[in-house]
């Protein structure tokens, strides 16, 4: 009982931790785990024989000087090796290979997770803490599991094994030597919970020094351009001397069992040399069974030490599978309904009705705005900044949920319908365009990956994207970097316009598409998006007059609510708002044109 207390003693919650990893894991690999501990209890055998057959040893060989047996003890040991050795072989390979597959199915669950969270999720949470966790906590339930097993299934069963040799042979001298087993249990439970507080430290650390790098090289231009190395520099120093003093910590906390178990088997091994060998000389005890249970003491040794390692490692690792659960238990806050149907577009009208939201509550971005975007019909949103234009594109597509009135596609609540069929039945072009890694086919193609190529290159030339594509090194197949480095910020909006062409969706959500053209480039553009734009419904967010007169109909969007609505020529001659905001406009051309 003394043994099993070397494993640690963990709370509640923790053990709630542990006890669903290893259920988890154990129903998933069930027959490659009892495969590996057939294994592990043979090497576990094999050494305590070792231990046992050199009572044998001793008094067959050395007493009765007989050679005969020397040899047969001789075959018996390489065999006994021969099998420990290809036993451990086949554990080694069993549980890496395991440990391997958990990594790669918790990494595959935890991004599958992160998949189905809403835009509301990545607001909260800094990209560089979801890295960390898909990657660095993985790992930890990884390691968790390979610590319990392999000290469960090889050092455990060894040290039990060695146990029963101890006692067959000398009950006596096994209690002279176990007595300095209390002493590494409290040694140990008291390292432990100082790895526990330092390692919940080290992963936030881990998270920091993965933000600092994204942020340095997602933001490169800025850093570069204000001088900032420096500055980033020391950031990244000042992270990097927190994660590595905290692992100094806890190696060296982990460390020091290792000198408290030198310690005390020292203090055992001696306690049994000096008590046994007393009992050979005074009491007539055979030498063989002392070298026996000696040989037992010294092959436990090792395992032993290991055993008292586990509560340490484990204590360390569950910090990470704790935060790996806390991911995964954080239930999305937009859900399909049970059985939703699929959304059936017909003239694809957008309502609006009484729709009330704000990203905080106290603070609503939109205030009862009802308005309905006719099917098949453009409908511009102009007015200024902060007025809940993008908020509108964003509700469309289901990224939030209103917190008052609805919105319809053709009648039907967009809540009630899959996301999967909302979500393809519009194109959305952003002004911060995001291009993914890959070549600028694939890019193009997100919408459609069916595509051809034939139409892949027809929405290109409607983007007026094809000529500089071809003048790429490899045209379409030329890769590009990470968010479309390599391409100007025109190049980049006009590829993000040829995916939503060849999407051909009926409704279109377009946010400053044309804001980083060029006069030139918009024209050519604006000519394909018109030809694009008729007959769908289209909801377009524009600063520019160009593209808002061509609007069948305009709406002022302020404080969150419909200030004006109409025609361009209709709000001309009201003479409000939108007047204003036009003056305003040609006010700024005719200063650009002095």
């Amino acid at each position: 009982m003394r043994l099993l207390r070397l494993f640690p003693r963990i709370d509640a919650q923790r053990g709630q931790t542990l006890k669903r990893l290893v259920g988890e894991s154990l129903r998933a690999y069930a027959p490659r785990y009892a495969l590996a501990f057939v294994c592990m209890g043979i090497v576990a055998g094999c050494t305590a024989l070792s231990a046992w057959i050199m009572r044998d040893l001793i008094n067959g060989v050395f007493q009765n000087r007989d050679f005969t047996l020397a040899v047969w003890f001789g075959v018996t040991v390489f065999s006994i090796f021969l099998v420990k050795g290809v036993a451990s072989y086949a554990s080694n390979v069993i549980l890496s290979r395991i440990g391997n597959a958990i990594v790669a199915a918790q990494q595959t669950r935890i991004f599958n997770h992160l998949l189905s969270q809403g835009v509301d999720f990545y607001q909260q949470h800094a990209s560089a803490d979801l890295v960390t966790r898909v990657t660095h906590n993985a790992q930890a339930a990884r390691d968790v599991l390979q610590n319990i097993v392999t000290t469960v299934g090889r050092d455990l069963l060894t040290v039990a094994g060695l146990l029963v040799v101890m006692i067959v042979t000398d009950p006596l001298m096994f209690v002279v030597s176990g007595a300095v087993m209390p002493v590494a249990v409290y040694g140990v439970n008291r390292l432990r919970r100082r790895v526990r507080r330092l390692a919940q430290s080290e992963f936030t650390s881990l998270s920091s020094m993965v933000g600092v790098v994204q942020e340095t090289v997602q933001g490169v231009r800025i850093v570069k351009s204000f001088g900032m190395e420096d500055r980033m520099q020391a950031r990244m120093d000042d992270t990097i001397a927190s994660v590595r003093h905290r692992a100094d910590k806890i190696a060296t906390l982990g460390a020091r069992t290792g000198p408290l178990m030198e310690t005390l088997g020292g203090l055992a091994i001696s306690a049994a040399i000096v008590y046994g060998a007393w009992r050979v000389i005074h009491q007539g005890v055979d030498a063989g069974a002392f070298f026996a249970f000696v040989t037992a003491l010294l092959l436990a040794y090792d395992p032993a030490k290991r055993l008292a390692r586990l509560g340490v490692e484990v204590e360390k690792g569950l910090v990470g599978v704790r935060l790996m659960y806390e991911l995964l238990d954080t239930e999305p806050t937009l859900k399909e309904k049970p059985q939703a149907p699929a959304l059936a577009v017909g003239e694809g009208t957008v309502a609006f009705d009484r729709v009330t939201f704000g990203y905080h509550a106290e603070e609503p971005v939109l205030r009862e705005l009802s308005f309905v975007a006719a099917g098949g019909k453009t409908t511009a949103l102009v007015g200024p900044s902060g007025g809940g234009k993008s908020t509108i594109i964003s509700l469309v597509q289901r990224f939030f949920d209103v917190s008052g009135g609805a919105i319809t596609v053709d009648g039907q609540n967009v809540r009630d319908v899959t996301f999967a069929s909302l979500r393809g039945a519009m194109a959305f072009v952003s002004q911060d365009v995001f291009l993914f890694q890959g070549t600028v086919r694939e890019n193009i193609a997100v919408g459609r990956p069916e595509a051809t190529e034939a139409e892949i290159e027809a929405a290109a030339r409607a983007a007026h994207a094809h000529d500089f594509i071809l003048g790429l090194p490899e045209g379409y197949q030329t890769l590009i970097g990470e968010h479309g480095q390599g391409l100007s910020g025109g190049q980049r909006q006009r590829v993000a316009i040829a995916r939503a062409i060849l999407k051909d969706a009926p409704i279109m959500l377009l946010d400053e598409a044309t804001s980083a053209l060029d006069s030139e480039s918009e024209f050519e553009v604006q000519r394909a998006l018109d030809q694009l734009l008729s007959g769908r419904t289209s909801i377009v967010i524009a600063h520019r007059l160009s593209t808002i007169m061509r609007a069948d109909r305009i709406l002022v969007i302020e404080a969150g609510r419909v200030a004006e609505s109409g025609t361009h020529a209709e709000l001309i001659a009201r003479n409000g708002l939108y007047a204003h905001y036009v003056a305003i406009q040609f006010g700024e051309r005719d200063d650009a044109a002095e």
